[in-house]
């Protein structure tokens, strides 16, 4: 049985992870994948649970190897997710949630087009800016260039299959394990296995497409 692929993408700052702790805790047999990055673990990071660290050298040669489903630059480091790991938990059954970005998520699209792409967007522009500033792990340079990469970011929201506005976590998460409920229906419809997702005539409610508020001016 094939699992499901699920990608979260969104601009740094909009909350993914919180989110996915959420969507987590509500859907036992769904895993985070863990990606590799060329950056330094921050304070209390794991190697091998948050992210498996390598240095670039190491990281050039998997992208030689082609072992990566995606993999991007962002903020002076590079990130990827190896494509064995996640075909092995699919071919396992599992729904397999890639918390990547929107770089990456393009990649995804042409590599695995079976894949429920769900994009995570704040409630504006302001209320992004002050997350970033809110975390206290970038300079500000760091904040404008990371502000600077989502106004692209947001612009490519409509690409992908839903846009879920993080307003409050508990919310956006639910609304994410609802689009994830639903794509598994539709999964086991297609495979003719029936499946105990949705209410008793079968049905899974899905949110709405919430449209974001439009940007204000720095």
């Amino acid at each position: 049985m094939s699992g499901l692929l699920v990608v979260v993408a969104g601009p740094s700052g909009v909350g993914k992870g919180t989110v996915l702790e959420v969507v987590l805790a509500a859907l036992p047999d769904a895993e985070k994948s863990v990606s590799a990055t060329t950056r330094d673990p921050r304070p209390g990071e794991v190697d091998g649970v948050h992210y498996h660290f390598v240095d670039t050298d190491r990281f050039d040669e998997l992208v030689n190897e082609d072992a990566f489903l995606e993999h991007a630059r962002y903020a002076d480091h590079c990130y990827g997710t190896l494509a064995d790991a996640v075909a092995r938990r699919r071919d396992a059954g599992a729904v397999v949630i890639l918390e990547i970005e929107v770089q990456g998520a393009a990649q995804v699209a042409r590599r695995a087009p079976d894949a429920l792409r769900i994009f995570l967007a704040p409630p504006d522009r302001d209320e992004l800016h002050r997350r970033l500033r809110s975390r206290g792990t970038e300079s500000d340079r760091q904040v404008r260039r990371r502000m600077d990469r989502a106004d692209v970011e947001l612009a490519a929201a409509d690409e992908f299959d839903h846009v879920v506005v993080n307003h409050d976590p508990a919310r956006a998460g639910a609304e994410v394990v609802a689009l994830v409920k639903a794509a598994r229906r539709r999964l086991a419809d297609d495979r003719g296995d029936g499946g105990d997702e949705g209410d008793e005539h079968g049905r899974v409610d899905e949110p709405h497409r919430e449209a974001m508020e439009p940007p204000t001016s720095a």
